[in-house]
């Protein structure tokens, strides 16, 4: 017999539905503090039809979306636990964001230039003195560098 949908649910139930393994969500339960299961006796764990609904989001989140564990977090700290929520009932789409802890997006390809294709000249700032000594002993340990690699390569 199916339990109604306000029922509370096991950590095994939660597991099945979800598609994960318990340990996962025990695994979750300390990366998301708005994870909160309640606890009977010998640490039992039941869920509220909230925190499946949370749970479903974090899922669709790190396994639909791509995003890591601290984008997530940072989703629940700035959106708040009712957006990810609904995202885990698919009430709204999840938003695509762009910094390092989204899902990676494919890069262009590099643009090949060719010699004979003029290129445009670059703006130049005035450098210091300093700076321009600065990259001066550069240039001339990248020249030492590279001498030490084409004749490491030639052995």
């Amino acid at each position: 017999m199916d339990k109604a949908p306000e029922a509370f649910r096991t950590i095994s139930e939660v597991a099945e539905e979800l598609d994960v393994p318990q340990h996962v969500l025990r695994f979750w339960e300390t990366r998301f503090n708005q994870i909160k299961p309640m606890k009977r006796g010998g640490g039992r764990r039941y869920y509220r039809p909230s925190d499946v609904d949370l749970l479903k989001g974090i899922r669709t989140l790190l396994y639909g979306q791509g995003y890591t564990i601290r984008g997530v977090q940072r989703i629940l700290r700035e959106a708040g636990m009712p957006h990810v929520a609904a995202i885990g009932r698919g009430e709204i789409e999840p938003d695509k964001q762009s910094d390092k802890d989204a899902p990676a997006k494919p890069k262009a390809p590099a643009k090949i230039v060719r010699a004979e294709e003029p290129t445009a000249p670059q703006p130049t700032k005035q450098l210091s003195a300093d700076h321009m000594e600065q990259l001066r002993q550069a240039l001339n340990e990248l020249g030492v560098a590279k001498q030490i690699l084409g004749s490491a390569q030639k052995q």
